[in-house]
């Protein structure tokens, strides 16, 4: 969409200078996995190669940002194939890419997975099978192909949701019942709403994996700096039991903003490969459905200034910050955008901020109409985005505090934020 130059008055302008501000970075746990090849081989030999040998396997991949996941895909696909297998995938997405096969497709083409570099074929539609129903009636659903293959291997990042709180969250449990079912079957469960969501989830997977030819699921775990940790093969029958202990070590690795109070957060970028709503509430501690459980510092105001290229144009979660920019609303597909949150039931995501001309007066805003705040004592954190907060910068107003933390250090030296002619903040 093409917007034209919006015109506000604000008492005493919007010409002044911000605060500088100071490096710091935030320590984490930082495990990592090295040999993905070689780490997936090993971890294919829980499985019997009787139930996989000869046999085409539908190969879920998803819509969320996770590290290395062409590689993962790729030796997934290599394991599969040595063991006899006929691997190929299936985009298990819910209603993303805009609800369509083709923009599906387009999705894992932007995490660098095409037919080309995995060497598997890419089997896309949206065509559903009914193969169960819960208790009270809803319909659980399957894509039609991974349902007419002869076994079918679940992979997905286990994290905290972004909606809500459980036993199981965001995973393979979530894969099964939303990303497979597709768009109508994401539909179904989603009209209960996120707060059934942490009874609906397990009761539907449960029925699932009787139902469908599951063989193993793939747990891929992330540390706090977005890398690769753990890689784990959970045979089918395993799945229910394990998945909970390994969102419990998924939590213990998530990455916070170490403070207590903070005036403005800046967020250079939003986006589906970073979080199912754009920037995660596990950070910001605003979350879409507005369910409890969230943690977060205290924060006034968050300011967006741009959507993610892999997004394209879906930009929800831009309706939990205060204010964004012409730029970023811009690059906005409200089709996409608006699929998402519709069906998810939760339009609050996808509600535009206050729009300003650019970066600068965004940000000036923001300060203008924090409470009890001036620009001397401003307490602010700018961040790239919310998978990213090993390095941050701050304001001198959090230098107290980053000095009393056992888990902060300052390092670099404090430098003005710096814009183009137009307005546009320079990257970090």
């Amino acid at each position: 969409m093409k917007l034209d130059s919006i015109n506000v008055t604000v008492e005493g302008g919007l010409d002044f200078s911000f605060p500088p501000l100071t490096p710091v970075e935030q320590h984490f746990e930082r495990q990592r996995l090295k040999d993905v090849g070689a780490h997936i081989a090993d971890e294919l030999q829980k499985i019997p190669d009787s139930l996989i040998s000869g046999k085409s396997i539908a190969l879920t991949v998803g819509s969320r940002g996770i590290s290395r996941i062409e590689e993962i895909t790729k030796a997934l696909i290599d394991g599969l194939r040595n063991k006899g297998a006929e691997p190929f995938i299936v985009p298990a997405m819910g209603s993303h890419g805009g609800a369509t096969a083709e923009g599906q497709t387009r999705v894992l083409a932007g995490y660098g997975i095409t037919e080309e570099r995995i060497g598997a074929p890419i089997r896309s539609s949206m065509e559903v099978v009914q193969v169960a129903r819960l208790e009270d009636g809803t319909p659980l659903y399957c894509d039609r192909i991974a349902f007419e293959a002869d076994a079918i291997v679940v992979a997905n990042k286990i994290k905290p949701h972004a909606d809500f709180k459980g036993s199981y969250e965001s995973g393979l449990v979530k894969m099964l019942s939303i990303g497979l079912a597709k768009h109508k079957g994401a539909v179904a469960l989603h009209d209960h709403g996120f707060s059934r969501f942490h009874e609906l989830l397990p009761s539907a997977a449960r029925l699932l994996l009787d139902k469908l030819p599951v063989v193993l699921g793939l747990a891929i775990l992330e540390n706090a700096f977005d890398e690769l940790m753990e890689l784990e093969v959970i045979p089918a029958e395993q799945i229910m039991s394990r998945e909970m202990s390994l969102l419990e070590r998924a939590k213990g690795s998530l990455a916070r903003l170490l403070f207590t109070d903070i005036d403005l957060l800046i967020v250079d970028e939003i986006g589906k490969n970073i979080s199912g709503e754009g920037m995660d509430p596990n950070v910001t501690g605003r979350p879409g459905s507005g369910l409890p459980g969230f943690e977060s510092p205290n924060i006034q105001k968050i300011v967006v200034l741009d959507v993610t290229p892999q997004s394209q144009g879906n930009a929800v979660g831009i309706g939990m910050a205060d204010f964004t920019t012409r730029h970023c609303v811009e690059k906005i597909d409200l089709g996409a955008m608006y699929t998402n949150a519709i069906t998810a039931t939760i339009p609050g995501p996808a509600k535009l901020p206050i729009i300003m001309n650019s970066d600068r007066e965004a940000i000036a805003v923001a300060l203008k109409t924090c409470n009890r705040t001036t620009v001397d004592n401003a307490r602010i954190v700018r961040i790239r985005n919310t998978l990213e907060i090993s390095h941050i910068r701050v304001s001198p107003a959090l230098l107290p505090d980053v000095d009393s933390h056992p888990q902060l250090s300052v390092s670099g030296e404090s430098e003005p934020l710096r814009f183009t002619c137009d307005g546009q903040l320079l990257k970090q």
